[in-house]
């Protein structure tokens, strides 16, 4: 008997990796009384992929039971699928599982012809299953299910998996390798204990089970001798065991330093020692913000505290750590003056970047239970965007959708975060002021607002001088727009420099052997050169940006600086403009001894630069 699994994921990225088959096959494979009788394959494509292709993979399986996944991205193109193997293999045992099996079976049902539906968690499950089919015994009746019986939804609901150790690890099964390399999820634990009642998670019995502290050991050290480039932790409270958390935190300190790893927070159980083991990693931490106001954030199921929030979150800022917020428009109860409150007061606590979207108003939850009955109108089918409500109505979220966009772009994207709030200041805006002002002249120049995912970093680099340009000339505040240039200038280039990967410089031995006059050289496609009107080394020592201290108490004497990643950090040389000159030259086609001679610099200053920069992997060269 053949089992195969097909995943559909959303679009190609670091997080799109078929967990859930792996965790199927892992625990099918090794089970006693399907081994030998069972084949479990697994199959990925993306949405978008032709279903006659799909169908055409499929069968050259030849499976006798097809399995699918369904989340929101993929629940429509699932059902065309499911419609169509009905149409063409009348005899395939056709199942599916995800949260939206779960939380939706009868609308599922209804829209597919699935032969039933596995709710909840799936190994348990489908190992039964796979048994009752090979004892040739009724599907009728299997716990973890939903089906229509006489045309009458049956739901018959499994207890949880009360120890994880049960269950066989994917990734030490070598079933994820090939997804490693370009990142991986990693399954830390299982359920919430929070009853948010727009979640999927709130769903549950808000019970926390982990997987054993040595198989996390393992399964790390496997991912990172082959190559891990990043993370992304999946457990939506990986702080509420504090001596866990740490432990796990020092362990990746200790044997993944290199890696980019991903992880979402409590921001109420954060203390000052996780926030400095954050810091010392290289990653992001993400803090379910959602809404900053009580009574919203109370009506959700959910307790928030400005000033404890705050405390919490100035702990990451004093670490060092990088975080980052969600924020969602729309919740019961929720306006737009609410939401635009809560943004400003989400932009005041210097997050890295800011995840805006509008409520999901999911099937299952209490949310959607109650969503007509308080004047919720959304849209009926994936993604389940709310449209309007009594408190939101349609003009507002259009306005709250533009300044998330705005948001996207001009702070996120634009890694305005070290900058922003102090070009605030200087311009006497609140911050959601600034991008409000950014959201209509972006809309006035482009004629619509648009999505971040069209404007590569450079182009919103531009969009951001020119909007301050004339913001600043707008404002009769000319005389700061230099030293706002020069932060906006200045971040826009650290951000290039630390997603680029330096060359290898040679080592001093070889280095000295090089007669790199004669050479032609090339600028690295890591370096960036700048100029900028005031001292760039005098305004990053004066902290956080005060134009107005800075107009005041610096001179626009110039600077040229060169940006580049080196010794595992971003570093910044200030330099004369002679040498300035010559790195702007070096393009590979002349020779670097001619290019000097052209800059009247003497060839033995020339050289001992030169001996530097490729020393610093500002240059490349054979």
């Amino acid at each position: 008997m053949n089992l195969h699994l097909v995943t559909l994921h959303a679009m190609p990225s670091a997080q799109a990796v078929p967990l859930a088959a792996a965790f199927l096959k892992a625990y099918l494979d090794q089970s006693p009384a399907l081994q030998g009788k069972v084949a479990v394959t697994t199959a990925e494509f993306f949405c978008g992929t032709p279903l006659e292709q799909l169908v055409a993979s499929i069968k050259e399986q030849q499976p006798d039971i097809v399995g699918l996944p369904v989340y929101v991205w993929n629940r429509e193109e699932c059902c065309k699928l499911i419609t169509m193997l009905r149409q063409q293999f009348p005899d395939l045992l056709l199942i599916a599982g995800g949260p939206e099996a779960t939380a939706d079976p009868a609308r599922l049902l209804a829209e597919a012809p699935f032969d039933l539906l596995v709710v909840g968690e799936g190994e348990l499950t489908a190992a039964e299953l796979l048994e009752r089919c090979l004892a040739g015994a009724p599907l009728q009746g299997l716990p973890g299910t939903a089906q229509l019986v006489n045309d009458e939804l049956q739901v018959i609901p499994r207890a949880q998996i009360e120890d994880l150790a049960i269950l066989p690890s994917p990734y030490l099964a070598g079933l994820l390798d090939r997804h490693i390399e370009n990142g991986m999820v990693w399954q830390l634990s299982r359920g919430c204990p929070y009853a948010c009642e727009f979640c999927y998670d709130g769903m549950g019995d808000r019970k926390v089970r982990r997987y054993p502290l040595d198989r996390m050991e393992q399964e790390l050290a496997y991912l990172v001798e082959r190559g891990a480039s990043q993370i992304f932790a999946l457990d939506s409270t990986f702080n509420t065991d504090k001596k866990r958390a740490k432990h796990l935190l020092r362990l990746i300190r200790e044997t993944a330093p290199d890696v980019h790893f991903h992880f979402e927070v409590r921001h109420e159980l954060l203390d000052k020692e996780q926030a400095q083991l954050f810091a010392q990693l290289t990653c992001s931490v993400q803090i379910g913000l959602q809404s900053a106001d009580p009574a919203v954030a109370g009506g959700v199921g959910r307790a928030f505290n400005r000033d404890e929030f705050t405390a919490k979150v100035m702990l990451l800022n004093d670490s060092g750590a990088t975080f980052g917020f969600d924020l969602i428009y729309g919740l019961p109860d929720d306006c737009f003056d609410k939401f635009r409150e809560g943004l400003n007061f989400a932009l005041s606590l210097y997050p890295n970047h800011l995840d805006i979207f509008p409520l999901a108003v999911l099937p299952g939850t209490k949310v959607a239970h109650k969503a007509a009955a308080i004047g919720m109108r959304h849209l009926p089918g994936p993604p389940y965007t709310l449209l309007e409500s009594t408190t939101f109505p349609l003009a507002d979220m259009a306005r709250a959708r533009q300044l998330g966009s705005a948001s996207d772009i001009f702070y996120s994207r634009g890694k305005a975060v070290a900058w922003f709030n102090g070009v605030a200041r200087g311009l006497k805006l609140k911050p959601v002021e600034l991008l409000e002002r950014f959201a209509d002249w972006l809309q006035q120049r482009m004629g619509r607002m648009p999505d971040e995912a069209e404007l590569d970093d450079q182009q919103i680099w531009q969009l951001q001088r020119q909007f301050l340009t004339a913001l600043f000339d707008e404002r009769k505040a000319q005389k700061l727009l230099a030293a706002a240039l020069d932060c906006v200038d200045y971040h826009y280039a650290y951000g290039v420099a630390l997603m680029a990967v330096p060359p290898i410089p040679p080592d001093d031995e070889a280095l000295l052997k090089l007669d790199l006059l004669k050479m032609r050289l090339e600028r690295a496609s890591s370096l960036t050169l700048l100029p900028f009107h005031y001292e760039i080394l005098d305004i990053l020592d004066s902290g956080e940006p005060d134009l107005a201290w800075i107009s005041k108490q610096l001179k626009q004497t110039g600077s040229w600086a060169a940006i580049y990643p080196a010794h595992g950090e971003v570093c910044t040389e200030s330099l004369i403009r002679p040498y300035y000159r010559l790195l702007e030259e070096l393009d590979g086609n002349r020779t670097a001894g001619v290019i000097a001679k052209q800059l009247r610099i003497p060839a033995a200053d020339a050289l001992e630069f030169l001996q530097f920069a490729m020393a610093e992997g500002m240059v490349t060269g054979e």
